[in-house]
């Protein structure tokens, strides 16, 4: 390869790049105590490398009191114990860039731990400090400012302010927290916050990381004045509510060209990308679209087809806007069928029309997959999708360690199912979670969340032996989107298909197809898959699975997106 365009590779890595994230506390422990840690990412390196994805995002791993499991952080710049230390990181940097695996950091400003020194020392300040000011501290309103100053609800259930002391013992301001108390929103309007959180990324660029997956990325700034939201009842309903007052503010974007042009200043030194990839959350494609202006994020997650039902006209009509809108500004798509917060496929489309039949479930999960890496741009896959893991939705209230759980007593929305510890051999629990770098077993130790007897069907090391596994399935599709230069980044164009079967051409001719429906239709070209998503004989697309041909399409019968 010529050197320009060596370069020219690395520096577009990211836009056809599948990067599996690692949720670090489910992954793999190394310590014995029941929990995930650097050691255990580091140790499952290899098992990565042969499953072809090109890149891993760490979730965090920072010091934190882990009322949030890590997103509610006490130091940007450290590792805590339970997770390892900065050694056992640059070890895992190291080994992963050995076998050319890019590493991202989950980086998390819009919000720290009520346990972050700055947030100790506004809690000793006085109103209208200059600690204070790190924060949204208001007075409240009433007679005695006994309520909150405005009729915002957090994300995870309950108001989204909580009441301070004074140093009297007299209750005093009140602070914003749009999640838990625990973790008190900063404020972006004191440049302050800003000069900190370059420090934080040089800090891990200076160490390796070839990235930042950024939070909550549409959060960061809220209305200077903090008015009442006009729409109070949708701001009740946790997780998915979206406060205008709150969240899509127009300053955020300067935040995010002032961290890409950190980024390309570390790229200018040896031609390689830094990746921003946002957590961008927002009601519209063309909205999303602002955050990936050349000059701001690379990418932002698509969420819209991971909350599409199973329906082909929903799928169609949300991959059709994210080319349209997304593509347009010159990155590339990032697709996501799960995530930490999500149900995990398996079960997620069990439900609606057809999903209550038997194995309709891991059916369509498989489809799902097969589809999404089909598509142009970039991927991400959850860890444990792979395995074809279900979501554990059967743990007792009193394991559950979900914030949103605790502070709205629902079991709705609660994310523990899909952040089980991940089962990698054996017939019992804990599956090998507990397995030690150097091999040898840890006897058993309890995981921090109960594995269910029924991991036993989904362990990796049977997985990887059975070549008709979701491992496989994903394996082999990785290593086609390396091979054939019709995948990755590049064109798509709808083809005239059944009403149940969604149908597509990359390329110069690779063909997609996925049957939504339950019955059997005729493939939309002859011949025999390069790869399925299920039993798919020649000629035939069965119901619920989808499969790739080589095939040269009539440009007659196929039209833009």
């Amino acid at each position: 390869m010529a050197p320009d365009t060596a370069q020219a590779t690395a520096r577009r890595w990211w836009r056809d790049a599948v990067i599996y994230q690692v949720y670090v506390r489910s992954f793999r422990d190394t310590t014995g105590d029941g929990i995930g840690d650097l050691a255990g990412v580091r140790a499952g390196l290899p098992y990565l490398k042969k499953l072809g994805v090109d890149g891993i995002w760490l979730s965090p791993f920072f010091p934190s009191p882990q009322h949030d499991h890590g997103y509610d952080v006490a130091d940007y710049r450290d590792v805590d114990p339970a997770y390892g230390d900065l050694a056992a990181f640059d070890l895992l940097v190291a080994e992963a860039h050995r076998l050319g695996l890019k590493v991202l950091l989950d980086i998390v400003p819009n919000h720290c731990s009520s346990e972050h020194p700055w947030f100790r020392a506004a809690l000793e300040d006085e109103p209208g400090g200059p600690s204070r000011s790190l924060f949204h501290f208001a007075d409240g309103r009433g007679t005695d400012g006994e309520l909150p100053p405005n009729n915002w609800h957090a994300m995870f259930g309950g108001p989204a302010w909580s009441r301070v002391k004074d140093k009297d013992g007299r209750p005093g301001q009140w602070y914003l927290h749009m999640f838990t108390p625990e973790q008190p929103d900063l404020n972006w309007r004191n440049p302050e916050v800003s000069a900190d959180f370059e420090k934080v990324l040089r800090f891990w660029l200076d160490r390796g990381v070839d990235g930042f997956r950024i939070d909550v990325a549409a959060g960061l700034f809220k209305h200077p004045e903090l008015p009442d939201s006009p729409d109070p009842a949708a701001d009740e309903r946790t997780r998915d509510s979206v406060n205008p007052l709150a969240w899509n503010q127009p300053e955020v974007h300067g935040v995010w060209r002032s961290w890409r042009a950190l980024c390309e200043e570390y790229t200018a030194r040896d031609g390689h990308d830094r990746l921003l990839v946002g957590e961008v959350s927002v009601r519209t494609p063309g909205e999303q679209a602002a955050y990936v202006r050349p000059d701001e994020l690379h990418q932002a997650f698509f969420f819209h087809l991971l909350t599409a039902p199973w329906d082909v006209g929903v799928f169609r009509k949300v991959i059709s806007e994210a080319l349209t809108d997304i593509a347009s500004t010159g990155s590339t798509v990032t697709w996501v069928l799960n995530n930490h917060d999500q149900v995990r496929t398996v079960t997620r489309y069990a439900t609606g029309p057809g999903g209550t039949a038997a194995g309709v479930g891991p059916a369509r999960a498989r489809a799902a997959a097969l589809l999404m890496l089909a598509l142009p741009g970039a991927a991400y896959v959850y860890q444990g999708e792979e395995l074809g893991l279900p979501e554990v939705d059967d743990l007792p209230d009193e394991v559950l360690t979900d914030p949103i759980f605790h502070r709205t007593g629902s079991r709705q929305h609660v994310r523990d199912g899909c952040r089980v510890p991940l089962p990698w051999s054996g017939q019992a629990a804990p599956f090998g979670f507990g397995t030690a770098a150097d091999g040898t077993a840890d006897g058993g130790a309890r995981t921090w969340l109960p594995q269910p007897a029924s991991f036993a069907g989904h362990t990796a090391d049977r997985a990887v032996a059975d070549t008709g596994s979701f491992w496989h399935l994903y394996r082999e599709g990785l290593q086609l989107r390396r091979t054939l230069p019709q995948l990755g980044e590049g064109t798509l164009r709808w083809l005239d298909s059944p009403p149940q079967v969604l149908a597509f051409v990359r390329g110069d001719g690779l063909v997609c197809a996925v049957n939504f429906g339950t019955e059997p239709v005729p493939a939309p070209v002859p011949g025999t898959p390069l790869l399925a998503s299920g039993d798919c004989p020649e000629g035939t697309l069965p119901g619920s699975t989808a499969a790739w041909w080589m095939h040269t399409p009539d440009a007659s019968g196929s039209r833009e997106p």
